[in-house]
Parts: structure tokens; C-alpha cells; sequence
């Protein structure tokens, strides 16, 4: 009974707001731009307000079956009466399932696009390599989702590997998706360089940050030193003759962006700014969150074999998400993108987690 009112309690008020806005836009069909604020807010609540009405219509209907059991004397109603009650009970928890999922706060990131930072961590030339799968599996599934993919900047290690990429992920929900893979990637498998087929353990860490917009984060130009230097990547006669990397120094904060990939400056800049952007959001966001000191760290940690989010086993054709400790046997497909169900499996946990704590 306790649940039954403390929902109630919850929702009717959103469910009074919802005709409030019915209301209210009669009122105002000569005011497009109201109208549309109003439309959008009605939208916002419209799934919820829908659940609840189903739910009330099952309370009754669960109030209605209980009455018809304590009632007759009728053998056979009594048993239909208790086969209707079983079906009423299950939907009931189904929709208060639901309800309790759609009035967790929502992430205001989630729509965002992302910045994903990938850094080789322990195990050396391997880790390189590995930093190359995990970039090639995210770009497989933001190929798979339709999303468009823009290297920001890259350290290669010269054997096909990376010391470090920094990529943008532009796509509706992209940071919905994407925040789940933040953290420690381990990987166990044989090296092509390695002789006697000995198994090797390397990492590399992936970090997630939600892209900020020039709205979002006001970066004065008096706060940035701006240093223009040759690059040192592949690129030709051009990148040797010509100026074109950007190393941005946020001074308040001493975060530090190079971009070096494009042979036009500009084109670095722009990219290097976009990066800063979203490292300022997450460092803003850090101070704002008194639970957790450092966003970043938090996610990506030192990149130790001892700490991992994930584990792919290559001889046991396994890849294993610690955080939930869920394995799937299906490793060539999720290195080549297919991640929703990994990605499913964690956001569930992390809804289950933060239902109980509001439940609490």
C-alpha cells in the first residue's frame, strides 16, 4: 500500500501539470512561440502521464477482481477471479517498473555528442595495437548507429598502434551510449610478436566526455596560450615545410590540448578548442559533484592491469565486463562494433542502481 501511495503522491501532481498545459494551450493559439514551449513541456511528461493512468486503471481493476473473490461463493468465478488477479498483479509491476525508470533524473548529456580519448596504457607496443582495436570497434559502431566520426588528434606508436587517439562522435544520443564505456580495457591474447605464444595482458584507457558548445563553456582568450609548432606525424613535405600544430594551454586550470593531424592550423584549432571545451565541462562538472574529485580519473584510473572495466579474452573467445560481471562469448563481433548488448547490460545495472538509492 505503501509504494501504491507514494507513487500516487509522485505522479498526480505531474498529471494535474499535464491538463494544466492542455489548458493553457487552448488559451494561446495566437502565441506560436508559447505554444511551443508548452508543447514541449507536455511532451516531456506524456509517456509518464499515460503509464499512470494505465496504472490506476489496474489498481482499480486489482480492487475490482479482490471484491468478486471475497464476494462469491461461486467455485469456478472464485478461480477466474484469482487467475485475473495473478495477470493484474504482474502488469501492475511492470508498469510501476516502468514509471519508477522514467522519474529517475534524466543525464542533461545524454543527447550530447562525444569526445573519446583512448590511451595505450601498461603492456607496451600491445597496448598500442589495442588502442587501434578498441578505436576501430567504436568506429564500427558509430558506423552501425549512423553516426558521423572525426579524429581530433593521434600519437601513433609506428607499428600500427596508438599511444593515444582523440576522436568526436557526432549522432543523436551518442552520449547516452557511449558514457557506459568509460574506464579500464584489458586485453589477454598472444602478440604477433611474440614467439614462443606465450599470453600477453595489456590496457588502454578510454574516456568519455559529453561535448560542450560555446554556450556551455565561455573560454576567454586572455585564459589560453597558443603554441604553433611543426608536426611530428606522417604528412608528407608539407608538414615538415609548414607550421601547422596547435597546442592549446588553458591557463586557469593547466590543461593542455595538441592537435596535429590536419595540415591546415586552423583546422586544428578548431578541432583543439573543441577538445578543450569538453575537458572544461568535465572539469567543471567535477567541482560541482562533490562525490567524485576527479571525472576523468575517475573513469580512465591509472591504467594498471589491476584495474579494468572489461576484459577481452582472445584464446577463450570471451569479453568480460567487470562492473556487472557479465560475460559474452562473442568476441570478433564485439571488436567489430556490435556492443549494444554490453552497453544494454550496463545501462540496466546502472538504472537498477540508481532506483534502489532513490528508494532508499
Amino acid at each position: 500500500m505503501s509504494d501504491k501511495l507514494d507513487l500516487t503522491a509522485k505522479l498526480q501532481p505531474i498529471e494535474d501539470r499535464y491538463e494544466e498545459l492542455n489548458r493553457l494551450m487552448a488559451q494561446l493559439a495566437t502565441d506560436p512561440a508559447r505554444l511551443q514551449e508548452l508543447a514541449k513541456e507536455q511532451a516531456s511528461i506524456e509517456e509518464l502521464v499515460s503509464l499512470f493512468r494505465a496504472h490506476k486503471g489496474t489498481l482499480k481493476e486489482l480492487e475490482e477482481a479482490q471484491a468478486l473473490l471475497g464476494e462469491s461463493d461461486d467455485e469456478e468465478l472464485r478461480e477466474m477471479a484469482k487467475e485475473e488477479l495473478a495477470q493484474l498483479r504482474q502488469r501492475q509491476e511492470a508498469q510501476e517498473s516502468a514509471i519508477k525508470r522514467l522519474l529517475l533524473p534524466r543525464d542533461p548529456n545524454d543527447n550530447k555528442d562525444v569526445i573519446v580519448e583512448i590511451r595505450a596504457g601498461a603492456g607496451g607496443d600491445e597496448a598500442g595495437l589495442f588502442a587501434a582495436d578498441l578505436f576501430r570497434m567504436y568506429t564500427r559502431y558509430a558506423e552501425a548507429k549512423g553516426w558521423q566520426t572525426d579524429v581530433l588528434s593521434s600519437n601513433e606508436s609506428g607499428i600500427g598502434g596508438f599511444k593515444e587517439i582523440v576522436f568526436e562522435i557526432k549522432g543523436r544520443g551518442a552520449y547516452s551510449r557511449l558514457k557506459y564505456e568509460s574506464g579500464v580495457h584489458r586485453v589477454q591474447r598472444v602478440p604477433a610478436t611474440e614467439a614462443s605464444g606465450r599470453i600477453h595482458t595489456s590496457t588502454a584507457t578510454v574516456a568519455v566526455l559529453p561535448e560542450a558548445d560555446e554556450l556551455e563553456v565561455a573560454v576567454s582568450p586572455e585564459e589560453i596560450r597558443i603554441d604553433i609548432f611543426h608536426s611530428g606525424g606522417a604528412g608528407g613535405q608539407n608538414v615538415n615545410k609548414v607550421a601547422t600544430a596547435v597546442r592549446l594551454t588553458h591557463l586557469p586550470t593547466g590543461i593542455v590540448v595538441v592537435c596535429q593531424d590536419e595540415r591546415s592550423q586552423l583546422k586544428n584549432r578548431v578541432k583543439a578548442m573543441a577538445v578543450l571545451r569538453a575537458r572544461l565541462l568535465a572539469h567543471e562538472q567535477e567541482k560541482q559533484d562533490k562525490e567524485i574529485t576527479e571525472i576523468r580519473r575517475a573513469q580512465v584510473g591509472s591504467g594498471d592491469r589491476a584495474e579494468k572495466s572489461r576484459t577481452y579474452n582472445f584464446p577463450q573467445n570471451r569479453v568480460t565486463d567487470h562492473r556487472i560481471d557479465v560475460s559474452y562469448h562473442n568476441l570478433p563481433e564485439i571488436l567489430d562494433g556490435a556492443l549494444d548488448a554490453l552497453i544494454d547490460a550496463v545501462a540496466t545495472s546502472e538504472q537498477a542502481r540508481l532506483l534502489e538509492a532513490q528508494l532508499v
